[in-house]
């Protein structure tokens, strides 16, 4: 047996044992949806990472193989960063439609849908360049409707400042990243052992169980994530259509669209562009008029506190984009394929999130809990120190350019403890601190923050994107760890400062709310 089907075995059987093990133990504390939404989330993202793990490999060693190696880099840096930016923005208009018309059950449902026709898509049409840029929008569309909707419809189960939503949150955090354990493992070892194809048909496999597991489980929950005004939405206004077919169409029509917007990224940067400025603009004038004043200052929190997520997310995205070419190129990989190291992260955060959740409950009854702005302070800090990790390594580790595994190791390490004490507590930050009436849409806008952070990653992959010379692969080397020192190390520790000065007054503004 080689070592990257013997990891895909292990890690199978280590998740078939250790989510019994969670479901038995929080069972008692945490009401039933929590774990049907748990079992969606995690294998929509299976999902998602399985195909994530592929993407930029697919595209630098399949779509764009007549390239040279720096413009075949270069080029799918700025899709993945394009097609992750538009794909973290479209939760925007996805968490409004919950908000307005769908509820968050249908916008889940349609949006899954959507979501395993884009990875059949790619499966079926490995090498064509236009149906590849139709299966990534189909995607796209397909987690616009579901993202934010599964987050905010979890919150439905708790009241606003209920002690257990954090627990609650890490545990449906824990699912998310099961599903992206088991992804790179799954699919990244049947496309790039066997066939691209086998990897997204995989992932697309995924995400329809995922959905099967979602309509019968909560069917014990009909009171909850309905459409605010059934008879509106259901009301036929044209060609005999309902509102819910006429967004269905909506959301097929604008398919050639986004397929377009993430292969041309130039036009991609401009828009996202004027659309982060509208949408943070108005939750700023809405903040500030609002005549709660108590309600304004908690909005402010979210707005301010979405800049440093934003920064967070740019470095540690580059997990999906550079860091996998590096990882292909300058890393002692000891047998397994470049994709299944994907698979660290999540495996840490299955480890170490019910710690995370234990220290956050202990330190809450001694009245000692980090309020969430200090929590993001240690998220950026970890995440410094884990790229200063990569550093150390490739400049006085690296022979033959090429680092020991454990480098990668412990950067992933401190990576995932700087995300376990940010990215969870932030979505239960968004349901705590939103006025109830937009929840949906901040949730929506608390994601555009890893849309920008995505494009930024993409624009980051590009500085390392220099041809490798075969006999001198220090030069290649030493561009990856330049962008890494100057961005993952100074511009985040710079950042880690400035949100540190500005943790007074932030928690000043959330008043009651922990």
């Amino acid at each position: 047996m080689d070592s990257a089907l013997g990891l895909l075995i292990g890690g199978w059987i280590f998740v078939l044992v250790w989510v019994p093990i969670i479901i038995i133990s929080q069972r008692k504390i945490h009401p039933k949806a929590l774990f049907a939404l748990f079992f969606t989330e995690l294998w929509e993202r299976f999902s998602f990472y399985g195909m994530r793990a592929l993407l930029v490999l697919y595209m630098t060693k399949v779509l764009f193989e007549q390239m040279e190696q720096g413009q075949a880099d270069a080029r799918a840096y700025g899709i993945y960063g394009a097609f992750n930016a538009l794909l973290y923005a479209a939760p925007v208009i996805g968490g409004l439609l919950a908000d307005r018309l769908l509820g968050f059950r249908k916008a889940i449902i349609i949006g899954g849908l959507f979501m395993a026709l884009g990875q059949f898509t790619l499966a079926g049409t490995v090498g064509d360049q236009t149906l590849f840029f139709i299966g990534l929008a189909l995607i796209t569309v397909g987690n616009g409707l579901f993202k934010p909707n599964i987050s905010s419809f979890l919150g439905t189960f708790y009241s606003q400042d209920d002690p257990k939503k954090d627990g609650a949150f890490t545990i449906f955090y824990m699912g998310i990243n099961i599903g992206a354990f088991l992804a790179p493992l799954t699919c990244g070892y049947l496309g790039e052992k066997y066939d691209w194809s086998y990897g997204f048909l995989a992932a697309g496999i995924g995400i329809l169980v995922g959905l099967v597991q979602f309509y019968y489980n909560m069917k014990d929950y009909e009171d909850k994530g309905n459409p605010p005004d059934p008879e509106y939405l259901n009301k036929p206004v044209f060609l005999g259509l309902n509102r819910q077919w006429l967004t269905v169409l909506g959301c097929i029509v604008v398919i050639p669209l986004f397929a377009l917007l993430i292969n041309a990224e130039e036009v991609m940067n401009l828009i996202l562009f004027i659309a982060g400025i509208g949408i943070i603009g108005y939750l700023v004038v809405d903040s500030v008029r609002n005549e709660d004043k108590v309600e304004g200052q908690r909005l402010l929190v979210v707005i301010v506190l979405f800049f440093f997520h934003m920064i967070f997310w740019a470095l540690f995205e580059q997990a999906g984009g550079s860091l996998t070419l590096f990882t292909d190129r300058h890393v002692n990989r000891m047998g397994f394929e470049t994709s299944q190291f994907q698979a660290v992260n999540p495996l840490y955060i299955m480890l170490l999130a019910p710690v995370f959740s234990w220290i956050w409950m202990k330190l809450r009854k001694v009245g000692k809990e980090p309020r969430t702005p200090m929590k993001f302070v240690w998220g950026l800090a970890q995440m410094a120190l884990g790229y200063g990790v990569i550093v150390i390594g490739a400049k006085f580790f690296a022979g033959n350019a090429v680092l020991p595994i454990i480098f990668l190791l412990l950067m992933y390490l401190f990576h995932t403890t700087g995300e376990l004490s940010l990215s969870p507590v932030g979505l239960s930050l968004v349901t705590k601190l939103s006025p109830g009436k937009i929840v949906g849409f901040v949730m929506g806008t608390w994601f555009l923050s890893i849309a920008f952070a995505h494009k930024i990653a993409g624009e980051l992959g590009k500085l390392a994107a220099v041809p490798e010379d075969v006999t001198h692969p220090q030069t290649s080397l030493a561009a990856f760890t330049d962008v890494y020192l100057i961005w993952g190390v100074y511009v985040v520790l710079a950042a880690t400062v400035a949100l540190l000065a500005l943790v007074p007054i932030l928690k000043k503004w959330m008043h009651d709310i922990h």
